[in-house]
């Protein structure tokens, strides 16, 4: 019998040469998730979500909170430019530190938040002129506003309503109207709303001594008026109207920004 030959064997394949590139764990890749989720849990410690109040907001001081201001609106102006961006930041020298007001700032202490930097009475009056109150508050949704009206309904009497300026509900023509046949001591509305009402002349400043962002508010996922960019930017606009910032360092005739 011949003899059977013997196959030789296959040379096993040489390694694959090591990728030079480096995974995201070697380079740093993944370190600023690492950061965000860091800071927000940082942020996190400040939430009482069953109260609805973002705790912070009453903690810093007018320094941070102008510069807390200026984050956000670089967070959400991602389509302004810088010089956009630079004419919507709030000096602290505009803001009134609120640091001294040491309940929880929830609708129930709003008065008392109002009375601790205003004259309690003049809070009851309106001034003559009809659609010109002496107390603007910002909220960031229509329901959260109808809440703040009904908070402050003990300053309303027959000759000082209190304005409800906000899209829910009700046309722009019906706040006209309104602020056209009502002296109003306090206005409560969302920023574009009251922005439309004073490019139309039916809201006036000429009596305004106070602007009262209720800041502090969180809704149930958390977010406040600063923390979406449907309402941070059209707040950080009302803001930033020329006229006031005139008058928040006005010596004679100031107007008061306060965080609530």
């Amino acid at each position: 019998m011949s003899e059977v030959q013997a196959k030789p064997r296959p040379r096993p394949k040489a390694p694959k040469p090591k990728s030079k590139k480096r995974s995201r764990a070697d380079d740093g890749g993944s370190q600023p998730k690492r950061r965000k989720a860091a800071q927000y849990e940082e942020d996190e410690e400040y939430l009482d979500l069953e109260a609805g109040v973002n705790k912070k907001i009453g903690l810093i001081d007018n320094l941070l909170l102008a510069d807390h201001l200026a984050k956000k609106i670089r967070r959400f102006g991602t389509d302004l430019t810088p010089i956009e961006l630079s004419r919507l930041d709030i000096s602290p020298s505009y803001v009134t530190d609120t640091t001294s007001f040491l309940k929880m700032r929830k609708l129930e202490s709003l008065p008392d938040f109002l009375e601790q930097f205003a004259d309690p009475k003049k809070l009851g009056e309106a001034p003559k002129e009809k659609g010109s109150p002496h107390t603007i508050i910002v909220t960031g949704a229509g329901l959260r506003a109808a809440d703040t009206v009904r908070a402050v309904r003990k300053y309303q009497t027959k000759n000082n309503a209190v304005a409800k300026l906000f899209a829910k509900h009700i046309k722009v023509e019906e706040s006209v109207q309104f602020l056209e046949k009502h002296r109003t001591g306090i206005a409560v509305g969302t920023p574009t709303r009251l922005s439309d009402l004073v490019e139309n002349s039916a809201l006036k400043l000429n009596n305004l001594e106070r602007l009262v962002i209720d800041a502090s508010h969180i809704d149930q996922k958390k977010r406040g008026i600063m923390d979406m960019k449907e309402t941070m930017v059209p707040l950080a606009r009302w803001l930033a109207r020329p006229e006031f910032k005139e008058r928040y360092v006005d010596e004679e005739k100031p107007l008061q920004l306060l965080f609530f």
